[in-house]
């Protein structure tokens, strides 16, 4: 709401401050049902309060989908297509059968909506380089994100609705 940094008052400040973490507020509430990916800020403990890190949640999910653990994936739901996964799902009823991993299949597509940058498209290809070797990488998105875009559809007034003109 100001064009110029003359017109800039303390208000008009103020009110954006506001805005930007009322936004970022928004965006912590999405995933508030998420048992697992909740958070992307491990605060540390009492004694280390430096071990305090930031962890994205790009990369949180992939390395869940490059466990070699293998540990049922909490937040990533399996959805059945195919005679053979379902069979698996109705037996599940009656008997005790694992579903698939999301890591089982050689082509892992990740497909980001609202966008994704250069640096994280990097990220998950050494990811899975390095957790799961031999798996083919495929990342989509609505859009390639610059630093500036990025700021601007975080705290654009508008961010909900979707862009008609695509």
């Amino acid at each position: 709401g100001c064009d110029s940094s003359l017109n800039l008052t303390s208000q008009k400040a103020t009110d954006a401050v506001d805005g930007i973490f009322r936004s970022l507020r928004d965006i912590a509430k999405v995933r508030l049902h998420m048992k697992q990916f909740h958070s992307i800020h491990n605060p540390g403990s009492n004694t280390h309060q430096a071990s305090a890190s930031y962890k994205p949640l790009l990369k949180q999910v992939v390395e869940e989908v490059c466990n070699p653990d293998r540990p049922d994936p909490v937040d990533i739901e399996h959805i059945s297509s195919g005679l053979t996964d379902l069979l698996k799902t109705g037996f599940s009823m009656f008997m005790k059968v694992n579903r698939p991993h999301p890591g089982d299949h050689p082509l892992l597509i990740i497909f980001m909506v609202g966008g994704v940058s250069v640096s994280e498209v990097k990220m998950v290809k050494d990811l899975v380089a390095t957790r799961k070797p031999g798996t083919q990488v495929i990342v989509l998105s609505s859009v390639l994100l610059t630093p500036h875009s990025a700021v601007e559809l975080l705290f654009a007034s508008d961010r909900l609705q979707p862009d008609a003109r695509i």
